[in-house]
């Protein structure tokens, strides 16, 4: 039995789009790494990024359950001395949604090139505007 792999010019790409309104903020950022990484397609390589585009609209409409709204906080360091810096996702989540979800979808795929390429392909907004209507995306099921 053979396996086939994916070669990086045969991966055809297309543009998804996944609305959070109402549901978990982790539900909804594992559904985009799972199609960043590629792994809904038949073709699915590890090393090879064939992954397709997503954008998240409605981010500010996702849920933290239980009291992760209050209790937990992003850490992250400047580089400087002291330069500890936290937020807690109450503010996060009325200022920057888009930018928890992108560090939620971050968390799940790998920590090596591949992966930087592939949160490039992530396009998260805080309402249900977006400027991606060129390229016709089409809404998951899954």
């Amino acid at each position: 039995m053979s396996t086939t792999l994916a070669k990086p010019a045969e991966v055809n790409r297309t543009w998804y789009i996944l609305d959070a309104e109402g549901q978990p903020l982790g539900r909804v950022a594992a559904k985009a790494a799972h199609i960043l990484r590629g792994k809904h397609k038949p073709i699915y390589t590890p090393n090879v990024d064939c992954g397709d585009h997503v954008i998240v609209i409605n981010c500010a409409k996702a849920v933290l359950t239980g009291r992760k709204l209050e209790q937990k906080k992003f850490y992250w360091h400047t580089g400087w001395i002291g330069g500890l810096k936290e937020i807690s996702y109450k503010d996060m989540m009325a200022n920057q949604a888009d930018r928890a979800m992108t560090i939620a979808v971050n968390g799940m795929l790998p920590n090596n090139s591949l992966g930087r390429a592939q949160i490039k392909r992530l396009k998260a907004y805080k309402d249900a505007n977006h400027k991606h209507e060129a390229q016709k995306p089409v809404a998951y099921e899954n």
